[in-house]
């Protein structure tokens, strides 16, 4: 086969290729048929000339290597993101979107991907499950994304997902993490998030051993699909496993998403006396909770969920522990992690609608290694983002993501297990008088695996 670095190419080719006007192209085209050159056609020719070194250096050498190794990238590569920028999880929402925009702005300040500028289109679902199906649709149908990033919740993620495997592109959720959302959608969506259920069985032995819990109560935000699902399927049966008794197992109390008054609830709880209460909500609910804990003298330890990682919950009741996993916190040791919370939070606390003294969640370390693993496929699977191959560059992505081991996360290495949820590294956290404490390191895959 002749070497393609050898390949002559007309000059007519090459002003074709780079925008020259079409008056110069049309004399370059008749220098190709035709030894014969006009004065005007000299002319012509001679600015092509003086004029080449100066197209060369900017745009040409691009285009050149592409046409020479028959790859031809596009001049802006879509990603898209569905989160909740507005409802009951607008914090988590708002917050994603700075960090998105963050992630963009450093990607193309190093060049782009590929010499193509990045682009994130971010769609605001409001945490509905009807809203963000409607979203995704519109990210892979209208603005021919190559993959998407979100939706946020279970609830979101059990109705957008078919979407995503009806619509051909990969959709991967930041936070969802109730068991099988993933495992029943494949092969388009993943989760760059751990089974609450796999947490559980570590966060629960680390919360009965330190602090001598026989007895618990639970409650429940009986309308969040993750935080139902922990409250009344997972943490009973993991607790039982490990010889906890659930004092009002017959009686599992509950509130709902939005709800300011659980007093009545937390009386309930009160008068079981329990050694330790389960809080199965998102943080912003679990606020209501604890404060309410407090204020009618009932400091027990708590334990719960991924949902329950926030600052803002540390300050609710800091007399009141707080036991819960994660994958990412914002206090979190080591360069990478230190780097990312460093360069977010001022900007996250420049954000309007945001608290001032907000600092970045797991969520919003969980959707920037979403588009960077993203950013890692399209670079080393030939994506080219041209809208002729956008349904093979979206299968690229997928493929890619299906048999990824080892990216370079903040917490630590990332893969995906044949359930489209995250192998990687988690952490069960103390959380006591403002500060969270890590307490014990576990893996959501056996040891051995490069996460672990």
């Amino acid at each position: 086969m002749d070497d393609p670095t050898n390949a002559v190419i007309p000059l007519s080719q090459l002003a074709m290729a780079h925008g020259v006007h079409r008056n110069l192209y049309l004399d370059c085209a008749a220098d190709d048929r035709s030894k014969s050159i006009s004065r005007r056609g000299r002319s012509s020719m001679s600015r092509i000339k003086s004029n080449l070194p100066r197209v060369l250096g900017t745009v040409a050498a691009v285009t050149l290597s592409a046409m020479v190794g028959g790859q031809a990238w596009a001049q802006e590569i879509a990603i898209g993101a569905v989160v909740p920028s507005s409802g009951p999880f607008a914090e988590w929402g708002r917050s994603n979107t700075v960090t998105l925009k963050m992630l963009e702005q450093q990607t193309n300040d190093a060049g782009g991907i590929n010499g193509a500028k990045l682009k994130i289109t971010i769609l605001d679902d409001a945490a509905k499950p009807a809203q963000a199906a409607s979203s995704l649709r519109k990210l892979a149908g209208d603005e021919k994304v190559l993959a998407v990033a979100g939706p946020l919740t279970s609830s979101a993620a059990e109705v957008t997902f078919p979407v995503a495997n009806e619509m051909k592109v990969v959709s991967t959720s930041q936070a969802s993490s109730k068991p099988g959302v993933a495992k029943l959608n494949r092969p388009w969506a993943f989760r760059n998030t751990i089974d609450e259920g796999v947490l559980a069985k570590t966060t629960v032995p680390f919360y009965k051993k330190a602090f001598n819990i026989k007895t618990v109560a639970v409650i429940f935000d009986a309308k969040d699909a993750t935080a139902s699902t922990v409250g009344k399927v997972i943490m009973p049966a993991v607790l039982k496993a490990n010889d906890i008794i659930v004092a009002n197992e017959n009686d599992l109390l509950s509130f709902n998403t939005g709800d300011l008054d659980v007093s009545a609830q937390v009386t309930k709880l009160k008068a079981l006396n329990p050694d330790g209460v389960v809080v199965s909500a998102d943080y912003s609910q679990a606020i209501t909770v604890l404060r309410e804990m407090k204020r009618q003298g009932l400091i027990k330890p708590v334990v719960g969920a991924t949902q329950l990682i926030s600052s803002a919950i540390l300050k609710a009741a800091p007399e009141i522990p707080v036991i819960a996993p994660a994958t990412f916190y914002a206090t979190m040791t080591g360069p990478a992690p230190e780097k990312f919370t460093a360069t977010l939070t001022p900007l996250l606390r420049k954000e309007s609608g945001l608290p001032k003294d907000i600092e970045p969640s797991m969520y919003d370390a969980n959707i920037y290694e979403i588009v960077s693993m993203y950013i890692d496929a399209i670079k080393k699977t030939g994506v080219t983002g041209k809208p002729a191959d956008l349904e093979a560059d979206r299968t690229k992505i997928r493929d890619h993501l299906a048999k990824l081991e080892g990216f370079a996360g903040l917490g630590g290495p990332i893969g995906f297990n044949d359930d489209g949820d995250a192998i990687k590294a988690f952490y069960v956290l103390q959380g006591q008088n403002g500060a969270w404490n890590t307490k014990v390191k576990g893996c959501s895959s056996a040891p051995g695996h490069p996460a672990c």
